[in-house]
């Protein structure tokens, strides 16, 4: 378990907040809002894709279960553990988490020129009332068409690796972004403004 804030924490009889994800990202998006956790812990669960799943259901089910695995684990005083899972599809198809050049190279030139859509689902459970809450934000990009030579120097770059879809729009894949609706926090992922309403529904007061 790592402490962001350096310490242990206080018991109180405020919930604390255990973020089920070691994504910097995130972590910085809640700090955006104001808001940093007590403990991140990691919560390592099967994300295999089941036969014939759409990117809604598949997101939903792992934000689920990775929330459901850290509350799991947990032998401290009464939290809400925060969870996420970010999902880049073309149509039906789910794109990888990049994990190499390869990867990378092949989701960029699937996106170029066309419109894909990146699904975040959160989900927030309270080990006190133990009631799994959930919610889902879409949000749609269109990529202008990518050059070789383009393609070539984001690989080359490395920011790819290891992001759902192999891209990262806070980064310098931005500039590949003809056209976004939606939650930008979403692309980067964590929908602030649903993730706020989520941790007061779940008894979290921020």
């Amino acid at each position: 378990m790592i402490s962001p804030r350096g310490a242990s924490p206080i018991a109180s009889s405020k919930p604390i907040l255990v973020l089920a994800s070691e994504s910097p990202r995130r972590l910085a998006l809640l700090a955006q809002a104001g808001i940093l956790p007590d403990a991140v812990r990691a919560a390592g669960i099967d994300e295999s894709i089941h036969r014939d799943e759409l990117p809604h259901p598949y997101a939903e089910r792992l934000a689920a279960a990775k929330a459901r695995a850290a509350a799991a684990a947990w032998d401290g005083q009464p939290a809400v553990f925060l969870a996420a899972d970010t999902v880049v599809s073309v149509g039906r198809r789910i794109l990888p988490k990049a994990v190499t050049e390869e990867e990378v190279r092949a989701c960029l030139e699937l996106l170029s020129g066309r419109s894909h859509r990146v699904t975040t689902s959160i989900a927030a459970l309270p080990t006190v009332g133990g009631t799994l809450r959930t919610r889902t934000v879409e949000t749609r990009l269109i990529f202008d068409r990518l050059d070789s030579a383009s393609i070539e120097a984001y690989v080359r770059c490395g920011e790819g690796l290891g992001k759902a879809g192999g891209y990262a729009v806070q980064g310098r894949a931005e500039i590949f972004v003809r056209r976004l609706s939606g939650s930008y926090s979403s692309v980067v992922g964590l929908p602030l403004r649903e993730t706020i309403s989520l941790l007061r529904s779940s008894g979290y007061p921020c």
